[in-house]
């Protein structure tokens, strides 16, 4: 079975990312709520399309036994978190279109 820490931590950056594009686009913003929700599905799309083009997550075996993979989580953390950015601030300008 799959690991779900990588789905954990694209759901939690790409909310964080969302939060920050509301913030920097303040016109743009989905409200609280709206900014993480929106970030939190773009961050596990963008997450997941990156995760699959690098070689997938490391295995949850080897993850126990060999310790975490930090390249791995460092280009999770900042694909999610850009793909909850982009995903907010697209929903964002087509809401105040």
């Amino acid at each position: 079975m799959e690991s779900l820490l990588p789905i954990i931590i694209q759901l939690i950056a790409g909310a964080i990312g969302g939060n920050a594009a509301g913030a920097a686009l303040k016109g743009k913003s989905l409200g609280g709520g709206g900014n993480s929700i929106a970030g939190a599905i773009g961050g596990v799309v963008l997450g997941q399309i990156v995760e699959r083009l690098t070689g997938g997550a490391v295995p949850a075996d080897a993850v126990a036994s060999s310790g975490l993979d930090v390249g791995s989580l460092i280009t999770n953390l900042i694909s999610s978190g850009a793909g909850g950015a982009i995903l907010t601030a697209i929903i964002g300008m087509i809401k105040n279109r």
